[in-house]
């Protein structure tokens, strides 16, 4: 959540970022209370910049008198780099993974201190989540958040593993265990969990590459803990692979 409004000198604009902040994670809307607690804002302020957004539908009011995210960010943020020209690219092959596997399949980057989910594919058959397209979750307790934070700089790897916290009781938070996890990923070129950020579920996840070989984002499939999501490596790097070649030549 945001809760800075308390730095003397801030602005509108950053205010109301704070208020649009607050909707991180929050898919079924906020009652005004709720947004304003996530926002750090009075609920003065919080009213007045929600109308606000409202009135430029950035926001939206539901019947219940909830605050949602309005059509107009959805279409402003699907402009974004990282959501157009990633997401559309990935797009066919990620497709294809989810035809060879019929489980959830994810792509995501990395956001500062989280992974940002580009996209998602599921269907009636998969393993129900709490992953959805533009939503955060964290690097270190998933198989898609492992991959980018193996490769992130090293003091993101350094704050991650020092403020890591359990989603579930697997979760790895331990300092040594989790450095050495996120070796062995770039070791084997995989990283793979087991109900680290949700119960029931284990994942597996491969890097995309650009053409200096850096890590720009990885994909990812999950499935429930009786199916071994390991077997799906082959197809995944197929379409890591893929991707990666068509970023590297779009035009190809």
């Amino acid at each position: 959540m945001a809760g800075r409004s308390t730095q003397p000198g801030r602005g509108v604009v950053a205010k109301a970022l704070d208020v649009l902040d607050a909707f991180d994670g929050a898919r079924d809307g906020l009652a005004l209370t709720e947004l304003s607690r996530r926002a750090g804002l009075p609920l003065s302020t919080t009213r007045r910049l929600a109308a606000d957004l409202v009135e430029h539908r950035v926001l939206e009011r539901l019947p219940d008198r909830r605050y949602a995210v309005g059509r107009r960010l959805w279409r402003l943020g699907l402009l974004a780099r990282v959501q157009g020209d990633l997401r559309d690219v990935a797009l066919p092959f990620l497709q294809d993974l989810y035809d060879a596997t019929r489980e959830n399949v994810h792509l995501a980057v990395r956001d500062g201190d989280a992974a940002l989910y580009v996209e998602r594919l599921h269907g009636r058959t998969s393993v129900p989540l709490v992953s959805r397209a533009g939503g955060r979750l964290p690097l270190h307790a998933t198989g898609v958040g492992k991959v980018l934070l193996a490769h992130a700089p090293q003091d993101v790897v350094s704050a991650a593993v020092a403020h890591a916290t359990k989603a579930t009781p697997y979760t790895i938070t331990e300092p040594g265990r989790l450095l050495r996890e996120l070796a062995e990923v770039r070791r084997r070129g995989y990283a793979r969990t087991v109900q680290e950020m949700t119960l029931g579920t284990c994942s597996v996840a491969v890097p995309v590459v650009d053409g200096d070989g850096a890590v720009v984002a990885s994909i990812g499939v999950v499935t429930a803990t009786r199916r071994e999501p390991t077997r799906h490596l082959a197809p995944l790097r197929v379409a890591a692979g893929g991707i990666s070649r068509a970023l590297h030549h779009p035009l190809a």
